[in-house]
């Protein structure tokens, strides 16, 4: 048991890690580590599980999503974006309930995570409730932050800045995926801004959105627009 309030040395850290890695720990005792475990146990846990048993099981790795050591988020979205792709696994994560800590996963300060997570979240189209829970609210919130980052001065290089322009690109990329499920009319509100942000990676995945088949007028005049754009990443596409 540890004491109260104690902090371990990197040191100590790392000999708990290898220790946690020599033991063979069964799946209840793996489980039982994510639930109740401190991050070198957690961590480990996650991801020496080799399968979920039941939904339970699966929403104790969702609940590691956030709000836990970075370490911890990595090594959860890793497994559940292994798990979600296997078909007899995808139900156990009940992702009709657990949208907004997709939504949230989607856009941690992690890129590792962003990816597992956008990787899971696709996986999870095929479930019925899921798409109408998380597509509108994916519309909401890329919108919202939009309206923050268009009016940005993107030269100050702020922390700030930064991480609301790194958020918008996660959401730019997780839309590119769910298009065929979006509200058409709100995507062109979003696209129409994000089309003239000036960072180019944002321009960048409005461009790789274009590059869909959405016939729709104004869409193609924008594609058209990003085809002449001042950056190579962008007008590539």
């Amino acid at each position: 048991m540890e004491k109260t309030g104690y902090c371990r040395t990197p040191d100590e850290n790392f000999k708990l890690a290898c220790s946690l890695i020599d033991k063979n720990q069964n799946h209840n005792e793996l489980i039982a580590m994510l639930k109740t475990g401190n991050i070198a146990e957690k961590q480990i846990a996650a991801l020496k599980l080799d399968t979920l048993c039941s939904k339970d099981e699966a929403q104790t790795l969702v609940d590691n999503l956030t709000g836990q050591d970075g370490k911890v988020r990595e090594a959860v979205s890793l497994k559940i974006a292994e798990f979600s792709s296997n078909k007899s696994l995808l139900l156990l994560f009940e992702p009709e309930k657990n949208f907004r800590i997709f939504l949230d996963a989607v856009i941690d300060i992690n890129g590792n995570i962003c990816r597992n997570i956008i990787r899971s979240v696709e996986n999870f189209k095929s479930i019925s409730g899921f798409c109408e829970k998380f597509c509108p609210e994916l519309l909401a919130r890329t919108l919202a932050i939009t309206e923050k980052v268009k009016d940005f001065d993107l030269k100050e290089g702020k922390y700030k800045v930064n991480k609301e322009v790194f958020k918008l690109y996660w959401y730019l990329e997780t839309i590119y995926l769910f298009t065929d499920c979006l509200d058409m009319v709100k995507l062109k509100q979003i696209l129409n801004i994000t089309k003239s942000i000036n960072d180019y990676t944002i321009r960048e995945k409005t461009a790789k959105i274009l590059t869909l088949n959405l016939n729709d007028t104004e869409l193609d005049k924008i594609r058209q627009l990003l085809k002449n754009d001042t950056n190579y990443y962008v007008r590539r596409f």
